[in-house]
């Protein structure tokens, strides 16, 4: 099969590293944390963090409410390095294998611009991306166009022969709408058998252990 891929364009977030939001608030229970993400709208304040706000900003907005809701927005912050699980399992093998195959591998990702160097030390594997647009750094975030059309240009890629992988079918969505060949991601298994379909050379999944 002639190969139709020229490059992968990849998300982050539970798809090269996992993401647990629950784990920053270390004492607290299920109930509690959800009750705080429930009372705040946190996971949709969340979203404009990826797309630039400050944590200093959020935290004055949730405070003014409540004060202890500013101090949980501080413990998250503080230990967001717990909230990244490690690498998804088998991707970090992928990327290698894509990476000694000579595919170009690229980075869009939803994630605040104050916490992005927590990434690469939860996940090697994202440091060996060529370029990753940060929404945080750029103002703008998933699912907007713009996001998509601004990482096109900076990595000069083609969509139609650029594969795009995200968990969110809302992402997904979005980039298939900018032209992308866009996959949405369950497992690594699933999206190495996605990538032979679409002619990438890589080992079959049951071939891969670990």
């Amino acid at each position: 099969m002639t190969p139709t891929i020229d490059a992968v364009l990849y998300d982050l977030g539970n798809v090269l590293v996992g993401w647990e939001p629950y784990a920053a608030f270390d004492g607290l229970s299920r109930a509690e944390v959800d009750a705080f993400f429930a009372e705040t709208s946190f996971l949709e304040h969340n979203h404009a963090q990826d797309a630039g706000r400050s944590w200093a900003e959020l935290r004055a907005l949730l405070a003014d409410l409540d004060p202890r809701h500013g101090e949980l927005v501080d413990l998250y912050v503080e230990n967001f390095a717990r909230t990244l699980t490690g690498p998804v399992p088998g991707s970090e093998a992928l990327v290698e294998e894509l990476t000694q195959a000579g595919v170009p591998l690229y980075g869009l990702t939803n994630w605040s611009a104050e916490l992005f160097h927590h990434a690469v030390p939860a996940a090697p594997a994202i440091g060996r991306l060529r370029g990753i647009v940060v929404s945080g750094e750029v103002g703008m975030a998933k699912p907007d166009p713009a996001i998509f059309d601004l990482t096109t240009e900076r990595f000069g890629l083609v969509p139609e022969r650029t594969v795009f992988v995200d968990d969110s079918p809302r992402n997904v969505a979005a980039a298939a709408d900018r032209g992308y060949v866009a996959v949405h991601f369950t497992t690594t298994e699933a999206f190495r058998l996605r990538l032979r379909e679409l002619g990438v050379e890589v080992t079959d999944a049951t071939a891969v252990t670990g």
